[in-house]
């Protein structure tokens, strides 16, 4: 008998709400097709509130490690065994490992996928960003800013201490001092793809990037006004490859 048959077959996941559309599922069932991993399967659990993951899904046979994706980021943290060192700088988790006797790890590879797949397109004018959202994908997209000696500020839709600026406060003077802007907000996914975060387009010059952590459309209205004034543009689908394949990593270790 083929010793990989011997092994049980382990389980791997991602934990979100309403997560049909998800990347992850579909990348990892090409992944383990395409490399000949006959041992691993992965599948979707949508839940409803973070109160199902221990009593549901942690209940799962087999399973070997989770990606955890909107809203649950930041919930997760306090049901996890143990968190990384940068997870717990970052304040939000995106991947978890859970060791054979049980035992849960809560790393963050977001902060790997965006610095990846940032750098390439960071030029001398680059010094300010702005953070439009402050939900847990934000935090790890700050991580990495700060590593990069990017200044940045928040923008959200209500004044918060979380928040430096909220859309209204966006002018020509605040656009044209920040030439990174990054979405990091739902606004724009489909099906709701007529959407965009509300920011003075007509101030976005080529001197900028705009970059939108959705991947669905491949090119949202936030990045076509971008691309309309010559901007650089990219959206969030390198940096999920390259998360995907660090969690991968963390699970194999």
């Amino acid at each position: 008998m083929d010793k990989k048959q011997d092994k049980p077959m382990r389980k791997f996941g991602l934990i979100g709400r309403n997560i049909s559309y998800s990347f992850s599922q579909n990348y990892f069932s090409i992944k383990f097709k395409d490399e000949n991993i006959l041992d691993a399967t992965y599948q979707n659990f949508d839940i409803q509130s973070i109160n199902q993951f221990k009593k549901e899904i942690l209940a799962t046979d087999h399973l070997a490690g989770l990606n955890v994706t909107i809203p649950f980021k930041e919930e997760i943290i306090p049901l996890l065994d143990k968190i990384d060192k940068k997870a717990k700088k970052i304040g939000a988790v995106n991947t978890i490992k859970i060791t054979k006797k049980g035992k849960t790890k809560g790393y963050n590879t977001d902060c790997y996928g965006f610095k990846k797949s940032l750098k390439p397109l960071l030029k001398k004018q680059h010094k300010n960003a702005l953070i439009l959202g402050t939900g847990g994908a934000s935090k790890a997209i700050a991580y990495v800013l700060k590593q990069l000696n990017i200044d940045y500020k928040f923008v959200s839709r209500t004044a918060s201490n979380n928040a430096d600026y909220t859309y209204t406060d966006l002018n020509q003077e605040l656009i044209n001092n920040h030439q990174i802007i990054i979405n990091c907000t739902p606004v724009g996914t489909y099906p709701k793809v007529n959407h965009a975060p509300d920011i003075p387009y007509q101030f976005i010059t080529s001197n900028h990037i705009l970059y939108d952590l959705i991947y669905n459309p491949s090119t949202t209205l936030f990045l076509q006004e971008g691309k309309n004034k010559g901007a650089t543009i990219i959206n969030g689908y390198d940096m999920l490859v390259f998360q995907a394949e660090k969690a991968w990593k963390i699970w194999n270790k």
